[in-house]
């Protein structure tokens, strides 16, 4: 039976279909539209919208808006995604595009095998998109709308590249979020597992930076007396001595050489807190010693991240005057 078929023997002159577009991706309002079609109405290659190329959908998009009875695309917000959950945003905008039809239909078809709880008769059908033509005529609305949508989100988050992957947790998505951060476009909920990986990582990274740098320094004849060290103002990675010299190291772990160098990466405001920070621990300690504040970067491989390539110490790094002076 075809699609058209499926619909005509419903019996139903006012017979409309719902479906949504953009539930999975991570970014962005999600689409939801309600299509009445003429009764008896054929129109040639109307089919589920994932089975259609960009180009059919938006010449079928036409033709159905030029032909239907009504139609109505709506939509829910992040904020509401993030509020209601994605299923229960998703009920909405489909309601929302019901009652935004200026015919009142007599049955709704919705796409797959939730109620989105419509003011009117609803049956649920499964693979509607590929079974009612009138399903199938919404699925490509809400879809051609939010992809629509997605290319005017790129251009006001050009750096995302919304255009090529509308939002989906593509592997170039990704990277633009690994480059970027969350942007506020991002449903926050459908990251948590993302952004508690990266924390992960960048703990990881981290502690690795660290230990390595304590490691050089114990095997250069220092003695590692403190650890993330901290105050109101701020935090010491590692507080070392040696001598007369108690060294107070800022450690920068990267995975790539950037063009800026160690010192210059800890700003004017962190050498501040950092500065304020010793003088505590000098208050509380009472040690007599000539106090040095260094910068060791600690370079890890670009693949992995997890092996360390260089090691570069610098003395008295917040006066410049030794930049060069290695251990």
């Amino acid at each position: 039976m075809d699609i058209f078929e499926y619909d005509k023997q419903e019996g139903v002159e006012l017979l409309c279909g719902v479906d949504e577009a953009g539930r999975g991706p991570l970014a962005g309002d999600v689409y939801a539209a309600a299509v009445i079609l003429p009764q008896g109405f054929v129109l040639e290659g109307l089919n589920d919208s994932k089975k259609l190329t960009e180009k059919k959908r938006d010449l079928l998009y036409d033709a159905i808006i030029e032909n239907a009875v009504s139609y109505c695309i709506a939509t829910a917000s992040v904020k509401e995604i993030e509020e209601l959950n994605i299923l229960n945003a998703t009920f909405l905008a489909m309601r929302r595009a019901v009652e935004g039809l200026n015919v009142q239909p007599k049955l709704v078809l919705v796409d797959g095998n939730q109620n989105p709880k419509l003011s009117v008769h609803t049956r649920c059908v499964v693979k509607g998109d590929a079974t009612s033509a009138c399903i199938a005529a919404s699925s490509i609305l809400a879809k051609v709308a939010r992809d629509r949508y997605m290319k005017q989100v790129a251009y006001d988050y050009p750096q995302y590249q919304f255009e090529k992957h509308k939002g989906y947790g593509t592997a170039l998505h990704y990277q633009m979020l690994d480059e970027f951060g969350v942007s506020d476009v991002h449903r926050p909920s459908f990251l948590k597992k993302y952004l508690s990986g990266k924390q992960n990582k960048t703990q990881l990274k981290g502690a690795l930076g660290e230990q390595t740098t304590a490691d050089y320094l114990v095997a250069n004849g220092y003695e590692i007396v403190a650890k993330n060290y901290h105050s109101a103002y701020g935090e010491i990675d590692i507080i070392a001595q040696k001598e007369n010299i108690l060294a107070f190291v800022e450690v920068k772990t990267r995975k790539e050489k950037g063009l800026a160098t160690a010192r210059e990466a800890v700003s004017r405001s962190k050498q501040t807190k950092i500065i304020n920070t010793a003088l505590m621990y000098l208050q509380e300690n009472g040690l007599k010693k000539q106090p040095r504040f260094d910068v060791c970067e600690i370079y890890l491989d670009s693949d992995t991240g997890t092996i360390v390539t260089e090691v570069n110490y610098i003395k008295n790094a917040f006066t410049g005057d030794g930049r060069n002076a290695y251990i």
